[in-house]
This record gives structure tokens, sequence and C-alpha cells, in this order.
């Protein structure tokens, strides 16, 4: 008699169909509770679709981002929580929107997993309805691939890509900014989705663990480093409709000096003063811990602004008014002055609210 050989299956190899079939009927309730006008949100396709007639648009420009979450997922990971990542996933692409004057209109996700845990992966979906909501746009579509070999079993990996629109005319490029424009500053909600290689080496090389206490904050060491990124988008599309905004910058990773004047002409500089703002508590300790120095801090770290938004002088109290209307905190920072070359960022403040060397004048560039 010939031997027969062994019979594989896929889920003997790593990968478990049943689980995805089930991971998406656990989604598909979630993507609903993020239709709006223009889309069904409808999961199951082999593509999402997206009416800009329907959503009012007449003449539209679109407008595309995508982005991941870093490191932060690894504090999710050891933490072992998982419902807060998702929002960080579309606040990194929707937030890179808003500052063109773009409307976020649609959402896809990309999750790549050494196993499928179906439960895991509903929180973190759960997570990406709720940043959608928040943002006011739809999560059409997404793609879950289960990769042994590629990730370890508990290890995942997220991607997410968004598209806005604005019509034409309408976007936002920065080239009316000028001399004796005003800065203001919005409130971040923590590290947002930025430093996290630095946060997790301070965490572990202190001998610091995830379900400690935080000492700055009434809550769990995971909780507060997971606080997920704020989302700006409905408070400064407010503030751009009126009229109100020359120009946005999201702060993420190079802080101020590497992100404001991406958005500015040459021949200005935006000075901005650390001392109208006290810096976090997250920030202080982080500071603290590393014992890392200021300029270090905000090349890193948003260190509590998480937007800034330029407005004309005369435009500074309505914008003020309206973003706060619109559950901001936001305070006027700085303003913008002539200078010779590129445009550049200087930062500056007195000591006593950042740290032993607050002190400190910055240029883009400097090193």
């Amino acid at each position: 008699m010939t031997d027969l050989k062994q019979s594989y299956t896929y889920k003997q190899a790593g990968v478990d169909i049943d689980a995805g079939e089930a991971l998406v009927d656990n989604i598909k309730p979630l993507a609903a509770s993020t239709k709006r006008r223009g889309a069904d949100a409808d999961l199951g396709g082999f593509g999402g679709l997206f009416d800009l007639k329907a959503a009012g648009f007449k003449d539209p420009i679109l407008v595309a981002a995508n982005d991941g979450v870093g490191t932060k997922l690894k504090v999710a990971i050891d933490a072992g929580s998982h419902n807060t990542v998702g929002i960080d996933l579309v606040a990194m692409c929707v937030n890179d929107l808003v500052v063109q004057g773009a409307e976020p209109l649609l959402f896809l996700d990309y999750i790549a997993t050494g196993k499928l845990n179906v439960e895991q992966m509903t929180d973190v979906v759960a997570g990406i309805a709720n940043g959608c909501r928040q943002a006011g746009c739809a999560l059409i579509g997404g793609e879950t691939a289960e990769m042994p070999g590629m990730y370890q079993e508990a290890d995942y990996d997220l991607a997410g890509f968004s598209v806005g629109a604005a019509e034409r005319g309408h976007l936002l490029d920065g080239t009316t900014i000028g001399a004796g424009d005003i800065i203001i500053g919005l409130a971040s909600s923590g590290p947002h989705s930025n430093g996290y290689s630095l946060i997790r080496r301070l965490v572990s090389g202190e001998g610091h663990n995830y379900s400690d206490q935080a000492p700055f904050a009434e809550t769990s060491l995971a909780d507060a480093l997971l606080a997920p990124t704020k989302i700006y988008v409905k408070s400064t599309l407010a503030a751009i409709r009126l009229g109100l905004v020359k120009g946005l910058s999201h702060i993420t990773g190079g802080g101020f000096l590497e992100n404001i004047p991406r958005i500015m002409p040459d021949g200005l500089v935006a000075e901005v003063d650390s001392s109208l703002w006290q810096l976090p508590g997250v920030f202080q300790w982080l500071q603290q811990e590393g014992n890392i120095h200021t300029r270090e801090m905000a090349r890193t770290f948003n260190c509590g602004i998480g937007m800034v938004v330029i407005v004309s002088h005369n435009n500074a109290d309505e914008a003020l008014q309206v973003l706060r209307e619109h559950g901001e905190k936001a305070i006027a920072i700085g303003e913008v002055v002539s200078a010779e070359g590129p445009a550049k960022c200087r930062v500056s403040g007195n000591a006593g609210t950042w740290g032993s060397d607050t002190n400190w004048s910055a240029t883009t560039g400097d090193t």
C-alpha cells in the first residue's frame, strides 16, 4: 500500500478563515454607526463607495492622507488595552486632512496580526468607528491580514487611509499668512501618537509597570499613556467655514519647530512663547524621568499643544470664541513676525513653567 501524504489546512498553517468571518460580523454594526451623507457604511464588497454629490459637494478637490499609530501599539499590547488605538489611527489621518481645509469623508483601515484574536480586533475596530464618528467620516471598508511568521502572535499593526474634500478655491495653503498674525494653540490630550519609543524606553528603563498608578494622574499609567489623540476636525472646520483661519498645523513628530514652518511663506518666523501655557503633567513626568532637555522635549512631543491655528490679528478674538464653543481649550501662544530667509519657528519661554532649562530659543534647522 502507498502511504498517503498528510492533508494540510490553512488553519494548520496559522490562518483561521472562520475567525476572520466572525470579526467581519462583529464590525458590521460598528461601521454602520459611522454612516453619513454619501456613504451607507455597508461592508463586505470588494471596494467602498462614496457619493460626493450626495454629500453636498459641487466642484470638490479630493485630499488624501494615510498614517499609523507607531509604537504606541506596543503599550496597548503590553497593557492588554485595545479600545483607544483605533481613535489614534483615525486622528492621525483626519487631522492631516483638516489642516488643508478638507472635510474628512471616508476612512479605510488595514490590520495585520500574527494570530487573529476576534475580541481584541473588535475592540480595535470599535475605536476606529469611534474616531470616525468624532471626525464625521464614514468607515467604508478595510482589510484584516493574519500573517503567521511575519508577526508574533500577540502583535498587530495598524494603518489608516482617509479621503476628504473641499470645494475648489477653498483649500488652506498658508499663502495669506503674514506678519502680525496670531498663533492660537489647541490643547492636546497627551502625547497623542508620537514619541512612544522614548516613552516605552523610560517606562521599562526606570522600572515602571503599566498597571501602576500614574504619578501625574488618578488613573493607571497605561490608561494615561493610551489617552487617544484628540480629533480637531469639527472645531477647526467651524472656524474655517467662517473665514477665520489662514493656516493650520498638526503638531506631531518634530513639534513646533518642524511643523509650523511647513504652512508659512518664506520671510516669516512663528514666535511661540512657551510660558503662555502650563506643561501638562505627563510631559513634566517624562522630562523628569528621562532628564530630557527642553529642546529635545519640544522636538519629540507636542508638549500640550496638538494643533496650531493661525489667524489675522483682527479675527483672533472671534476665532478663540468659536474654537472654545466647540470644546477646545484654545489660547493665543504667539505671533508671526517678518524675518530673512525660509519660514522658521522660534520658541522661547521663562523658567519655572517647563523646568530648569526652560529659557531657550530655537529655530528650525538648528542642531
